[in-house]
């Protein structure tokens, strides 16, 4: 099976770059960090694979202090001239395990910029704490997540259905095929060993093991850099009870019906989110850009990948049987997959997508998503239902000065003429939710067409 992944596009960039700096692959494990860099190695004429985690290879850094003997010993081992240089690529894998050789890597870029040099890791941001000099300016990040909806329709083999997905708008005839596949991705996440294990067998109950590895090896992991057992317990406790608060926003003082306090469970939360394994996302109250996350409100809970979610709480066979999956887990699986297939269109920075909330006496409001448009900030509730229950939306959209707003839902695409119970006259965009990879070109096109066209 092939993974084709977006982030390619931005390898081929860095390649192409005169002053190329040695690049850093950043994700958490399993997410085809080491497959996607394998991949684009064949590119080169030549490559000097490293794996951090095996002594042998791990000796070049332990044993020379100088990038030039390094790379005089790698190409030596290798039996690569050194003219060859500009045609070789260096891959270092697993470089968490060496904080030298991340340090190292600005004397590469200032010393031997001839080398094309990409590293990948996981937990990089602990390692990084070991580094007294770390070499910003002189590296270069890429961000890798789980595959997203069309990644996945790229590994099974349906180009078709990626044809009729980058259609904007998408055809009529095409939107039951892509629901369809849609809701298997929903299911079972965008793993690539469980994609590849699904596409072979295509029996949940086959992936649980597969499932139940995943998220073990991100326990132990994680429990490797606390420093103390109370630590190691939270942790613990978090990773084993946190998917059942997807729901909600969360207070940390007795998170999960514990006595933990409120600042073990944050110093917790924030070592998962590090490890990009449970991410923070807090809210903004802000109608124009740039947003800024409201760090004093209570955040929501964003997992690495839904699949491992539905796999937590049980909920992947119950899932088969929905025709629309907007009410699994009190609402709440849609919503998520679709701020994770947001993220999955940042590679070149870590940011997380903002909702929005107004917390006022007998006034609440919260929406969804927002999504920065130019100098638009526009809403996106996902949800099924009429227009007339989209009262957060409505509150918004009274507040802004444009008349753009989004609902996905398990529909088909249309965009209707709207007017808020204030009285205000909106444009409201309808997208099935497969749309969540393509929903900046749905976007781009929706405000570009005159309003009146519609």
């Amino acid at each position: 099976m092939s993974f084709k992944r977006t982030l390619e596009k931005y390898l081929q960039r860095w390649k192409e770059q005169e002053n190329r700096k040695p690049l850093i692959i950043r994700g958490a494990r399993q997410v085809g960090k080491t497959t996607l860099i394998t991949d684009f190695a064949k590119t080169y004429q030549h490559r000097i694979v490293l794996n951090l985690e095996r002594p042998a290879d791990r000796r070049y850094f332990d044993d020379f202090d100088d990038v030039q003997t390094i790379t005089e010993a790698l190409f030596l081992s290798h039996g690569i001239h050194s003219q060859a240089m500009k045609n070789t690529l260096l891959f270092i894998d697993e470089i968490q395990e060496s904080p030298k050789a991340i340090q190292l890597l600005r004397y590469f870029f200032e010393e031997i910029p001839a080398l094309h040099i990409i590293s990948a890791g996981s937990l990089l941001e602990f390692a990084m704490q070991k580094i007294e000099s770390f070499p910003v300016g002189r590296i270069e990040f890429l961000y890798l997540h789980p595959l997203n909806f069309q990644e996945y329709l790229k590994a099974i083999e349906k180009q078709m259905l990626v044809d009729q997905l980058q259609q904007v708008p998408v055809k009529p005839f095409a939107h039951q095929a892509l629901l369809d596949a849609f809701h298997r991705y929903a299911i079972i996440g965008g793993m690539p060993e469980v994609i590849k294990k699904d596409s072979q067998q295509h029996q949940l109950s086959d992936l649980a093991i597969t499932y139940e590895s995943i998220w073990e090896t991100y326990k132990n992991d994680i429990e490797k850099y606390t420093s103390n057992d109370t630590e190691r317990k939270v942790i613990r406790h978090l990773m084993d009870t946190s998917t059942l608060y997807l729901d909600e926003r969360v207070k940390f003082q007795g998170f999960g019906n514990s006595n933990y306090r409120s600042r073990e469970v944050g110093e917790a939360f924030r070592t998962l989110h590090d490890a990009k394994i449970v991410r923070l996302v807090y809210p903004t109250t802000d109608l124009q850009p740039p947003l800024k996350p409201d760090l004093k409100k209570s955040p929501r809970l964003q997992f690495l990948d839904t699949g491992l979610v539905n796999y937590t709480l049980g909920i992947q066979i119950e899932m088969l049987a929905m025709a629309d999956l907007n009410s699994t887990y009190r609402g709440a699986i849609i919503p998520h997959l679709i701020t994770q297939e947001l993220i999955s269109l940042e590679g070149i920075t870590s940011s997380l997508p903002h909702f929005w909330v107004r917390e006022k006496a007998q006034s609440n409001a919260e929406v969804d998503l927002l999504y920065v448009h130019q100098k638009l900030v526009i809403p996106i509730e996902i949800k099924s239902g009429s227009t007339g229950s989209l009262r957060s939306l409505h509150q918004f959209i009274e507040a802004v000065d444009h008349p753009y707003a989004v609902r996905m839902y398990g529909g088909e695409f249309r965009i209707e003429k709207a007017v808020s119970p204030g009285n205000k006259p909106y444009l409201l965009m309808n997208l099935p939710y497969y749309a969540g990879t393509v929903l900046p070109e749905y976007i781009n096109w929706f405000v570009s067409q005159p309003v009146n066209s519609f």
